[in-house]
């Protein structure tokens, strides 16, 4: 099982398109209707979120700790069409479900993806003021 999960792993930057960037803004409209507003509060919303999450990822001392951090994370970048992101956390969720040891590599890879990410979502804040 375990050589399963490791096939699967998928860099990122290969998930996004490289029209959308990290997120799949198709994706995010359907989530909000169409609402250009909502779009952007929830953008908002999911780069505070991230971070926080992602910070608690660092300072988490145990295995459920960093299995419900990384749960959140890929659920909301699920919900918002940050594919790459939720693959991330899928795959270190799953390596720490199967008994592997926390991957400091797959913990540095999720911070690039949450500060992509923000970034992109600072360049549409700013471009939709």
């Amino acid at each position: 099982m375990r050589g399963q999960s490791t096939a699967k792993i998928v860099d990122a930057h290969a998930l996004r398109d490289a029209t959308h960037g990290p997120i799949d803004m198709a994706h995010l409209s359907r989530q909000t209707l169409g609402d250009a507003g909502l779009e952007m509060e929830v953008l908002r919303m999911f780069d505070e979120m991230s971070h926080v999450y992602y910070g608690r990822l660092e300072t988490s001392t145990n295995v459920p700790d960093l299995l419900r951090n990384l749960h959140t994370l890929k659920g909301a970048a699920s919900g918002i069409g940050a594919f790459g992101l939720a693959e991330l956390a899928r795959v270190a969720e799953t390596e720490l479900r199967e008994g592997s040891p926390v991957n400091p590599e797959r913990i540095d890879d999720l911070h690039v993806a949450v500060e992509e990410l923000s970034a992109f979502i600072h360049a549409r804040l700013k471009s939709a003021a």
